[in-house]
């Protein structure tokens, strides 16, 4: 039973928890990525991993910018080698299982790390350890979602992987304000060890969730596949194959996986021109190496030690401010995505970053925010302000595109191809910020003001719009030489005038196929109480496709 409609199709439950579940995969890249940030100030932390001129002095522990810079940015490099291993991971084993291998992955990685208790290295290593799970599951599970989802809410139903790594974000920030006061090594033990719980909900959760039927069409399996469709839409199993809407989707999905069954789909194919797949390889690896460029984990890795430097009296305090408005902005996100496609809200997305990472490095730089209470106030909002934009347009954005833009034949490789190119960037800034910031503090925020400019630029000028469209339309759109990135809001497959009118056709149909359920139930109940029927069941499909080719 459908749990509501959009634009006229009904969403099932299923289409709901499968959203949900699968984003723990986000959350739990999410709730890695803030716990460094407040653990390397945590009293514990210092006195066992940091370089100290005086052993069991507080007051002489610090870390280097090379042993922190580590620390934190081995994740990175675990999670570029774990995008490139899910590919072919997601592609043998099927997204779900793909999923649960990671989040054991990613289990090892939290027991290296609870275990260490004076090398930082073995730290480090587990992070490196964990990261290869996050990897993993940052290229399965937007694939995943992309694949099953329902088109009119495909964007809501990616865009929830970041709005839970958001979550994610905040719960670390909230454990760490809460857990720093404790004794020993349990102030930071416990922020890493309740690591164990994300996986397991993501690995019990996906055990009830259906394929991806795209998958499983491309394994022989078409009836699972129509059976996977149906959940997610709120359609009885007993009812998928009359339904017209669903044998047409189906069937879509089958012609393309057989078509692209014809030509190979290995790491090579990636690259080649044919049906612009290198340019799309191209275009999501850029994507996601921009998105790093926009400059948000400059906050979110660093945050507490950058408003710690400002004279803030409580820097952990300041994280949660900006955790939180990470979250409560992407859900703004969700609606941004779905009701302005991609295009827009990425390009300005991106203009009204760069603006607030002017104001960000300029008062930095004009005055010493550590003696002007203003500028460091200042420097606050505009922080915020840039997370407000970030978390609406760019964060949800990439991976929704990175779930839909590539065809069935590659999906896996170039999606982690492009989810690769984010873990390079991520590490590299991770890594080398310290460094950066120490030559040249504040105006750092120059450089990443500048990349959210070109960002707008570039999407401008190569991304198709791809909302509203089937991933099989999608693919129909990049190969069709009368489509440019510009005008390609209006493109629509052949037998649509635009995009509008393939929305309304849809919807239309949608809704006078649930008129004729309702209509079929009253007749049977009638013919029930007479013994007589207007028509028998082998009749009711002939009627009801005629009765939608009156409606297209």
């Amino acid at each position: 039973m459908a749990l509501f409609y959009v634009q006229g199709v009904p969403v099932g439950y299923t289409a709901i928890m499968l959203a949900m579940i699968a984003s723990m995969g986000g959350f739990i890249f999410g709730y890695d990525t803030g716990q460094i940030s407040d653990i390397l100030l945590m009293d514990d932390f210092l006195l066992r991993f940091a370089q100290c001129g005086t052993p069991g002095d507080l007051a002489t522990c610090h870390f280097s910018r090379v042993r922190e810079g580590l620390i934190v940015a081995l994740l990175s490099i675990g999670t570029l080698i774990g995008a490139l291993c899910g590919a072919p991971t997601a592609d043998f084993l099927g997204r779900r299982r793909a999923m649960q291998v990671e989040s054991l992955i990613f289990c090892v990685g939290v027991i290296v790390q609870i275990t260490s208790k004076s090398e930082w290295a073995q730290l480090a290593v587990g992070r490196l350890i964990a990261g290869l799970g996050v990897g993993g599951l940052s290229a399965a599970v937007p694939m995943y979602q992309a694949e099953t989802a329902p088109p009119q809410i495909r964007g809501a139903m990616t865009a929830t992987y970041q709005l839970f790594i958001t979550l994610g974000i905040l719960v670390a920030y909230s454990i760490s304000i809460v857990t720093r006061n404790m004794s020993g090594a349990g102030s930071w033990r416990t922020v890493i060890g309740l690591g164990f719980i994300w996986p397991a909900i993501l690995s019990v959760g996906i055990q009830f969730m259906p394929e991806s039927p795209r998958w499983l069409a491309s394994r022989g399996h078409l009836e699972k596949a129509q059976l996977a469709l149906a959940a997610t839409r709120g359609i009885d199993a007993s009812e998928a194959e009359n339904n017209y809407a669903l044998r047409r989707e189906v069937e879509e999905i089958a012609s393309h996986v057989q078509y692209e069954q014809s030509v190979r789909g290995g790491w090579l194919d990636c690259f080649r021109v044919e049906n612009k797949t290198l340019y799309r390889t191209l275009l999501g690896m850029a994507l996601q190496s921009l998105q790093q460029l926009t400059g948000a984990n400059y906050f979110f890795y660093y945050g507490a030690t950058i408003f710690s430097s400002v004279g803030i009296s409580d820097s952990f305090v300041t994280q949660i401010i900006l955790g939180a408005v990470n979250f409560v902005c992407t859900f703004g996100g969700l609606y941004v995505m779905e009701k302005f496609g991609r295009r827009i809200p990425l390009i300005i997305g991106g203009i009204w970053q760069s603006a607030w990472l002017f104001v960000f490095a300029t008062a930095g730089t004009v005055k010493d925010p550590s003696t002007h209470k203003g500028i460091g106030d200042l420097l606050i909002i505009s922080a915020c302000m840039f997370i407000w934009g970030f978390a609406t347009t760019w964060a949800p954005g990439i991976w929704i595109l990175i779930g839909e833009t590539f065809p069935t034949r590659t999906r896996a490789k170039q999606g982690a191809l492009a989810t690769a190119s984010n873990w390079l960037w991520n590490f590299l800034l991770a890594f080398f910020t310290p460094f950066i910031v120490g030559d040249i503090q504040y105006r750092y925020g120059y450089i990443f003001a500048s990349c959210n400019l070109f960002a707008s630029v570039f999407v401008f000028l190569f991304l198709y719009e791809s909302s509203n469209l089937s991933l099989e339309a999608v693919d129909m759109m990049y190969n069709d030489p009368n489509c440019k990135p510009w005008n390609s809001r209006t493109w629509a497959p052949p037998g649509y005038r635009n995009r509008k009118d393939l929305v309304k056709q849809t919807g239309t149909v949608e809704a006078h196929r649930g008129l004729e359920e309702a209509h079929t139930e009253k007749a049977d109940r009638r013919s029930s109480a007479t013994g007589s029927a207007t028509y028998n069941e082998d009749e009711r499909p002939a009627i009801a496709a005629g009765q939608r080719e009156k409606v297209r």
